[in-house]
């Protein structure tokens, strides 16, 4: 869907204002930053029973393209292989992976695709459309924008972090077993977390 990262080596401010920005953009003020993946997190957490489970994904990719001038012209784009689940737990994983879930046979990818991007001072909200198991559905993220890092080199940096929640049923991940004494097993509520540092291209 998933420990927390606060990205604090990108403490430099953030732009000063959301407002409208006065001078006209051209495709040249445009920049696409890499996700450095092994700097960045994707994780989530989900009930099980009295406590929850938590997991994330080893392998995924990504790119943030924006204008680094008015950073709400910007845009998210994520790919995940959903066969690389990892709940520190193989069984689970293996099951996850089946048709109970995520179906990583028939739907190998699961991919967001921001829609809109709102950036208050260092506050972020990312909307953006989440595809999982052949469904889209729109899935809100809000957060802190974390500023950058090395502005106007090569090596540029930004990033933010943001969390969002989804229902996993909405998704037709809908599986579930019934447990002594009543309830069940698992949540439907699925809470996402995305940590994100990316790299100037």
């Amino acid at each position: 869907m998933l420990s927390y990262l606060t990205l604090v080596a990108l403490a430099l401010p953030a732009p000063a204002s959301a407002g409208p920005t006065v001078a006209a953009h051209t495709p040249a003020d445009t920049a696409t930053y890499r996700i450095d993946v092994g700097h960045s997190e994707l994780t989530f957490r989900i009930r099980h029973l009295m406590s929850r489970a938590n997991g994330t994904f080893r392998e995924w990719s990504g790119t943030i393209t924006a204008d680094p001038a008015d950073w709400s012209t910007g845009s998210v784009d994520v790919t995940i292989q959903a066969a690389s689940i990892d709940t520190r737990h193989e069984r689970r994983d293996n099951d996850l992976k089946s048709d109970n879930f995520f179906d990583v046979a028939n739907h190998p990818t699961i991919t967001f695709k921001s829609t809109k991007v709102e950036v208050n001072g260092s506050e972020i909200v990312v909307t953006g459309d989440l595809t999982m198991k052949g469904v889209t559905k729109p899935l809100v993220l809000t957060g802190e924008f974390l500023g950058r890092m090395g502005a106007g080199t090569q090596r540029e940096r930004v990033g933010f972090s943001a969390t969002g929640k989804l229902r996993r049923t909405d998704y037709g991940i809908v599986w579930n077993r019934a447990v002594e004494g009543g309830g069940v097993l698992l949540g439907d509520e699925v809470e996402v977390t995305r940590a994100i540092e990316a790299i100037g291209m």
